[in-house]
């Protein structure tokens, strides 16, 4: 009888990625961080964005309490992690936005305050002024923890007054445009100058209903606050992709402003009933025209993005943000970890043909 063949060696451990791979805690706030923490490990993470929602991060209660900080780090590193940035998405975006209801359930109480009921309508009279200012004082103080808690950048959305009027229909001026860019050096100049203070970077993440959601708008951003050395950007090639915006490109454009990474992936789905505008739709229904999928399972060219990062010489961390209506998300994001690992390479060091040479 002929010998049996030999058994097959496991594949070898899939190499460290030369920046640290992290899990954005945003969309698993609903887990204690010590659960997830633990969860995130055993996925084969290095650490945690931490959402400033949930229980994840107190903005608050950073400030309030000596000792809070270190116990973040102890809680991460119980469970070998660590954390490289937090994020505060939530309440930058009622700092330029027009608010309404909706904005309630984004912000914590204390931001959102105590409105007052309405003798003429059903609804509560918002007084919008006072919500905005309570939420830029909110990120000034998530820049002071972020000092606190050891971690270079803040990510966050800033919200938009001139969102609204993407669509030029009723007439929109270019002065109408200014306007909302002028509102938004307003109240994001004094902020960044804090986050200076601090020596905080905010990243801001570049996304439709942002003043910045394509290169275009970012330019414009960056000149209304006159290149504020603190402001620059979270890079999220997911919300470029599907609105056509080469995710390379925006990389080649900021350089020098790109403070944070997340990995996300995203798929157009036209088929010529479809719209990139979504048709009002909600995530996971087959009939939009776009919707994010779990890292390498859409049409986000990331080696290419790799490549890019290595030429802008790109340290900081590959952070994935999880998001995939069609798929179970801890399945996903242990998926998602594998992925990146065996994504993210280093550039040479030595060209090639530099072997071809006579020694």
């Amino acid at each position: 009888m002929p010998p049996p063949p030999a058994p097959v060696p496991p594949p070898a451990p899939a190499p460290a990625s030369p920046r640290p791979l992290t899990l954005f805690s945003g969309q698993w706030a609903d887990l204690p961080l010590d659960i997830l923490a633990s969860k995130a490990k055993s996925w084969g993470y290095d650490g945690l964005e931490l959402a400033c929602w949930g229980d994840h991060f107190h903005v608050q209660q950073a400030l309030r309490e000596p000792a809070y900080c270190q116990g973040r780090h102890a809680l991460l590193a119980k469970h070998g992690l660590k954390t490289w940035a937090i994020s505060n998405h939530l309440v930058g975006q009622a700092i330029c936005d027009e608010i309404d209801a909706r904005h309630q359930s984004i912000l914590q109480a204390h931001v959102w305050g105590q409105q007052t009921a309405s003798s003429t309508a059903a609804s509560p009279v918002i007084d919008a002024e006072s919500v905005r200012r309570r939420a830029a004082q909110e990120l000034i103080d998530t820049a002071r923890a972020a000092k606190l808690l050891g971690v270079p950048v803040v990510n966050g959305f800033t919200g938009s007054s001139i969102w609204s009027k993407l669509y030029f229909f009723p007439p929109t001026t270019p002065a109408d445009i200014k306007k909302g860019y002028d509102d938004f050096a307003h109240r994001f100049g004094p902020i960044l100058d804090a986050f200076q203070d601090q020596g905080i970077k905010f990243a801001l993440e570049v996304h439709p209903s942002e003043i910045a959601y394509d290169i275009h708008t970012a330019r414009a951003a960056l000149a209304a606050v006159g290149n504020h050395p603190a402001f620059g950007f979270n890079f999220d090639p997911s919300h470029l992709f599907w609105q056509f915006v080469d995710p390379v490109a925006f990389l080649r454009a900021f350089p020098d402003r790109i403070f944070h990474t997340h990995i996300k992936d995203c798929a157009r789905t036209l088929d010529g009933s479809t719209s990139i505008l979504a048709s009002h739709l909600p995530f996971g229904d087959h009939r939009r025209g776009w919707d994010f999928r779990s890292p390498g399972r859409g049409q986000v060219d990331f080696q290419a993005i790799i490549r890019e990062l290595n030429r802008i010489e790109y340290a900081g961390p590959l952070s994935v943000e999880w998001e995939d209506a069609g798929m179970d998300r801890e399945a996903g994001a242990m998926e998602a970890a594998r992925f990146v690992r065996r994504l993210d390479f280093l550039p040479s060091a030595i060209a090639f043909d530099a072997a071809f040479e006579k020694r």
